[in-house]
């Protein structure tokens, strides 16, 4: 799904990022240089569409943006497989109203569900 990209450890060093999906599990993982860091797991909630639950990182991987890492390169193969989402995880949901451009994965008439608005602001 996303090829490995260098980040810095928190011992300055670079590690390898590499976010893939792992449909036995229903979850998209995210590995720092070939070790289990985290995953964001899934439901599936209808065609085309997948109910994201819950985001975990391992805690000796926090504060290197991993979540933020998985999340995006989640949304980003969803929107390429034109797969909706629907963001139960906070964290999700939290990146999303962040980043206002993942707004379309989330179907319109679900974005109050979760204090989504309406439209991204075209400003």
């Amino acid at each position: 799904m996303s090829d490995g990209r260098p980040v810095d450890d928190q011992d300055g060093s670079a590690a390898t990022v590499v976010v893939r999906r792992n449909p036995a599990e229903h979850r998209f993982e995210v590995w720092v240089d070939g070790e289990w860091a985290g995953m964001t797991e899934y439901q599936v909630a209808g065609r085309q569409l997948l109910a994201l639950t819950h985001t975990k990182i391992e805690p000796r991987f926090g504060g290197q943006g991993l979540a933020s890492a998985l999340i995006s390169a989640t949304l980003n193969e969803l929107r390429t497989e034109q797969i909706s989402v629907l963001p139960f995880c906070p964290f999700v949901k939290a990146f999303i109203e962040k980043h206002l451009d993942y707004l379309d994965l989330v179907p319109a008439d679900s974005r109050s569900r979760f204090g989504l608005p309406a439209a991204a602001d075209p400003s």
